[in-house]
């Protein structure tokens, strides 16, 4: 029996010797990772891809050499089969951008609420197809799995510096490709005359 106590580097260390120690970890993150894939690339995929991320941790637990918590580097482990699988995820954001609809939300009852989440959903998929991948997920890291510059420099394995260029310039591509849909949205404040 693993004590459920133990920290993440502990169980990873007692894994080595008792592979039933990486349960804790699974049980611990599987949820965090897979509602990461699913906003991602939806839920079939996340199905698919978190498993096979506990897979490869499991695989690669003797390599890991960080301190605190693995999140980071399960995450890491998460975007780069995601970068394999780019396709699903290009196929969830274009059919955002067309429709609006994130079918991994969850949407209230209230029909004008979806609707203007709608609409604000379109741009913001447009927004991330328009951005490289690198700054994207560097972006969705820090934005969707909630984790710190240096967090996301551990998930990517990139200088904390390379991470801070990425999501400053995917924030840009993202205020570009917004005021460009809110212009669209609203004429008279694009110069635009209006017409009755």
């Amino acid at each position: 029996m693993v004590e459920p106590a133990l920290s993440d580097m502990e169980c990873l260390a007692l894994s080595l010797s008792q592979p039933a120690a990486f349960e804790l970890i699974f049980e611990r993150h599987f949820a965090a990772v897979h509602g990461y894939l699913h906003r991602r690339a939806g839920r079939d995929v996340a199905d698919d891809l978190a498993a096979e991320t506990f897979a490869l941790a499991f695989e690669q637990r003797a390599s890991y050499r960080s301190n605190g918590s693995v999140l980071p580097w399960l995450y890491g482990i998460a975007t780069n089969l995601l970068r394999r699988s780019w396709r699903a995820e290009r196929t969830q954001l274009r059919a955002y951008g067309r429709t609006g609809v994130d079918h991994s939300a969850d949407h209230p009852d209230d029909a004008a609420s979806r609707l203007d989440g709608a609409t604000l959903r379109t741009q913001l998929a447009k927004a991330l197809e328009a951005m490289p991948r690198r700054q994207r997920d560097a972006l969705l890291l820090y934005a969707l799995a909630d984790l710190s510059y240096e967090e996301v420099a551990t998930a990517l394995d990139v200088p904390i510096g390379t991470i801070r260029t990425w999501v400053h310039r995917a924030r840009k591509v993202a205020q570009r490709v917004l005021a460009v849909g809110t212009e669209d949205a609203h004429p008279a404040s694009s110069g635009a005359p209006l017409h009755g």
